[in-house]
């Protein structure tokens, strides 16, 4: 009896260090240096990775996502990248953070398997996909900055001028890849991981409203301005159909945060209104 319990012990301490977790943050559009400062900012992922076993495992992508989804500059370095954050800190379970279009060049990666010799493993050691604010099947703004008319000038600062990933963000685009390249939308086959989403319903920028500040005033205003073109429900870049078209619901902002405030698109990917806590939480 006391052979069989030493043996269960060593079994279970070695399932412990065997055992390593993870978390990756993966921005959106954009071409990123530092993400950690200029996209997430510090606050934002020292509390979310206060959530993992090891703080220390986490890594925070920095790729060029002005390129289309599978471009070896977009999936390729996301590929390389956390490729390298798991051999490096041996990690056996990973979750992937993601925001806005960093939630469709994972959804490449999963979709497509044999593309890169890479994929596979990546696919294996990943657990979830949390996307916050994922751009799923696109947004009108796309389609508007694309085709160069009066949004363009209006949202040149948050998507950038007429690159590819603008391009593939159209809904009309991303409708061809979600029922061509993708998984996970409706009538296609599921993803092989779970993938989550976190939606924002609204954007306020009132300026006598301390909330409106959360991850810049400034930024909230231009959201509110171009949410004037999308649904009712919509965080003034995305509506929320298109947040919600890949996967599954975890939650709408409102049911959550902080005081039941809204999550515009730029506060989704900020320490705002406890949604840190959230994801520390999950994770």
């Amino acid at each position: 009896m006391l052979k069989k319990l030493l043996a269960f012990a060593v079994f279970a301490c070695v399932g412990v260090v065997q055992a390593n977790q993870g978390v990756a943050f993966i921005h959106g559009t954009g071409k990123q240096t530092d993400a950690y400062n200029d996209y997430w900012q510090g606050p934002m992922i020292q509390s979310v990775i206060q959530g993992l076993p090891n703080p220390s495992n986490y890594v925070v992508i920095n790729c060029d996502f002005e390129q289309f989804m599978w471009d070896s500059q977009a999936s390729g370095c996301l590929a390389d990248q956390l490729t390298n954050f798991i051999n490096t800190k041996n990690i056996t379970s990973m979750k992937l953070i993601t925001h806005s279009n960093g939630g469709n060049i994972v959804r490449w990666i999963m979709s497509n398997p044999t593309w890169d010799s890479r994929y596979p493993n990546i696919i294996n050691k990943t657990s979830e996909v949390i996307a916050l604010a994922a751009s799923s099947a696109g947004t009108p703004l796309a389609d508007a900055a694309t085709n160069g008319n009066v949004f363009e000038e209006a949202v040149g600062w948050l998507l950038g001028y007429k690159s590819d990933a603008v391009k593939q963000q159209q809904e009309s685009w991303m409708a061809y890849y979600n029922q061509n390249w993708l998984l996970g939308t409706a009538g296609r086959p599921s993803l092989p991981k779970s993938f989550v989403n976190v939606v924002g319903t609204d954007v306020d920028s009132a300026f006598w409203d301390s909330d409106s500040y959360c991850g810049g005033y400034t930024l909230n205003v231009g959201l509110e301005f171009t949410q004037n073109w999308l649904d009712s429900c919509s965080d003034g870049f995305l509506n929320c159909s298109s947040q919600e078209a890949a996967g599954a619901l975890w939650f709408r902002d409102k049911s959550k945060t902080r005081g039941r405030e809204p999550l515009s698109h730029n506060q989704s990917r900020r320490k705002c209104f406890n949604l840190d806590v959230f994801l520390r939480n999950r994770i």
